[in-house]
């Protein structure tokens, strides 16, 4: 009954018979046979007078496709007075009639299924597209692809992509689950099975692996192999492959079905591998840009580097500790606006004039020495020892701080003069001593002035850059990481809670970096004296005394995570954040 009721339903059935028993004669009966037995009757109440062979019975196959499905039976009133050449035809017309009706019921279910089949894979196939293009990163495509493999209900308990590389031509293994054994795993790329896939880009169905030649790898509980390619227009991105570990699980439909979605993802891989490729090309560019400016001055060279590992790695650390900053937490995004942020942060210093920026003394070499010919000078004509006299001042002209002893010894300078021929000439000139008296460091008031533009000249050369949504904050953090919380930084003097977040912590680590690497004016600080000037500043009230205090408990721990720290490589976040973490 169950094989027959595929092919016609019940009550037309039974309505077909009450329509049959009329033509054949109230006191005969006809009936439907199922393996021997009835399933339906109509004229009689005795169903056993059915069997083969009995008088008066007539037989007729009822066959759909390729094989019975059953039998239709005439049963005479009187065998003896039974016409059987008219018995013949009515059972003929009988079966006749009801085989169109079976036929037609075969053609009905064969259409509901396919519109079924067709609205699944439509089904499977918008899903797929919904979830596979929701982001441009490799691993999170081949995540949802393996995701919708487990949740479509393919039998199998495991599941694995292999994604071919652009750069190398070669296949890796990018994702799995259900493996217990990943190294022998690592070996299906070598098997003859997995080339042929990689080569004819088709996928196939091997439901037992020990019978299959093709198959050489020894992958524990394997048995039965889904396969199929991750294909785009252009080449084979991938393959991906489902196992159990039962023999003969796989059927047709299953691989349709998988290559629905393979396809789907093909492109969204495709999409993520050219995007990849497109942010690794503009890391390249950028950290070549950063590298160019940094090259300019060879004690700089890697500041750039430095400082985008260190705020990276110093957000990431942040972003594992719930305690000093609950509600603060870095997306990927963040991180990587963060990175480029400093890579970036100096670009501005292209437009400073070469003698501004690599400026070690207060006086350059060339003009000292004019110096030192007016004070030889200045000794032959009047006696004066200016021998000693232009080495206090080589000393002054290196000094970072000056003693006001020095200071006032050059002003003393300052106030003689060599008379030539009646021509009075200074031993120093008025624009000298200014950079000779300078309290601190070696820059005039002007060349100080032309620094400080270099983080809004950053802003200006950057602007033309088209950066995705995700950096809207990035042009931001380079113009302000040299303000200070007091609103005596530059180059617009914000205070406070004006200065963002991000910028106060590239702040930190510009400084960091700067004060413990050797410089034209001043040897490398260690880790401890560094520390001690943020602190320093952070009692001033210039930079955020909750990040330094962070930034001082944890910079062994920061300094760690960024040793590891490089985006331009295609680093991992999630795993660089899981190693701040710990």
């Amino acid at each position: 009954m169950t094989s027959l009721k595929k092919v016609i339903r019940p009550g037309l059935m039974r309505h077909f018979l009450n329509r049959a028993h009329r033509l054949v004669g109230e006191e005969s009966a006809v009936a439907i046979l199922v393996d021997g037995e009835v399933a339906v009757a109509v004229g009689t109440e005795d169903l056993s007078g059915f069997s083969p062979g009995s008088p008066g019975v007539f037989l007729m196959d009822l066959e759909v496709g390729e094989g019975p499905v059953g039998q239709l039976a005439l049963r005479v009133a009187d065998p003896e007075t039974a016409d059987p050449e008219q018995a013949s035809r009515l059972l003929d017309f009988m079966a006749f009639t009801l085989q169109g009706f079976m036929d037609m019921e075969t053609a009905r279910r064969s259409i509901a299924d396919e519109a079924l089949a067709k609205y699944r894979e439509l089904a499977l196939l918008h899903r797929s597209v919904s979830q596979f293009n929701t982001s441009l990163r490799l691993r999170d495509v081949v995540r949802s692809l393996l995701n919708e493999c487990k949740r479509s209900d393919f039998p199998g308990e495991m599941g694995a992509v292999f994604l071919n590389d652009p750069a190398s031509g070669r296949f890796r293994l990018t994702d799995h689950y259900g493996f217990p054994d990943l190294h022998n795993l690592d070996q299906v790329r070598e098997t003859p099975l997995f080339r042929e896939i990689a080569a004819k880009c088709k996928g196939d169905i091997v439901n037992d692996l020990s019978q299959d030649p093709r198959w050489g790898a020894s992958v524990a509980g394997l048995r039965s192999l889904l396969v199929a390619p991750i294909a785009s227009p252009n080449r084979c991105e991938g393959i991906l492959l489902l196992g159990s570990r039962k023999a003969g699980v796989y059927q047709s439909i299953h691989q349709k079905s998988l290559s629905t979605m393979a396809s789907v993802a093909g492109i969204s891989v495709s999409n993520a591998f050219n995007f990849e490729g497109a942010r690794t090309l503009m890391d390249s560019i950028l950290q070549a840009l950063a590298e160019a400016i940094d090259s300019r001055d060879p004690f700089t060279a890697g500041h750039s580097r430095r400082v985008a590992q260190l705020a990276v790695a110093f957000a990431l650390v942040m972003n594992g500790d719930n305690l000093a900053f609950p509600e603060v937490h870095f997306s990927e995004s963040d991180i990587r606006e963060i990175y480029y942020a400093g890579i970036l942060h100096d670009v501005g210093k292209i437009g400073i004039r070469e003698e501004v920026l690599t400026k070690d003394t207060r006086l350059p070499a060339k003009l000292i020495e004019v110096i030192k010919a007016r004070l030889e000078l200045f000794g032959h004509t009047t006696g004066f020892e200016w021998q000693e006299t232009f080495d206090r001042l080589v000393e002054v002209n290196k000094a970072m701080t000056p003693s006001e002893e020095q200071l006032e010894f050059i002003r003393g300078i300052q106030e003689q003069a060599c008379n030539i021929n009646g021509t009075k000439i200074p031993l120093l000139h008025e624009d000298e001593c200014d950079s000779l008296l300078l309290p601190y460091g070696n820059l005039t008031h002007e060349e100080r002035l032309e620094i400080q533009r270099h983080p809004a000249e950053s802003e200006r050369i950057l602007h033309h850059i088209p950066m995705r949504d995700g950096y809207r904050n990035m042009l931001t953090i380079i113009r302000q990481h040299h303000e200070r919380l007091d609103g005596s930084g530059y180059p617009d003097g914000l205070k406070g809670p004006d200065i963002l977040l991000q910028s106060r912590m590239m702040a930190i680590v510009d400084v960091y970096d700067a004060i413990t690497q050797e410089r034209h004016y001043k040897p490398a600080a260690s880790r401890e004296e560094a520390l001690h000037i943020l602190s320093m500043d952070s009692k001033a009230g210039k930079l955020d005394s909750t990040l330094v205090d962070f930034f001082t408990d944890n910079v062994q721990r920061i300094e760690q995570v960024a040793d590891t720290i490089s985006l331009h490589n295609q680093s991992s976040i999630s795993q660089i954040e899981q190693l701040a973490m710990h």
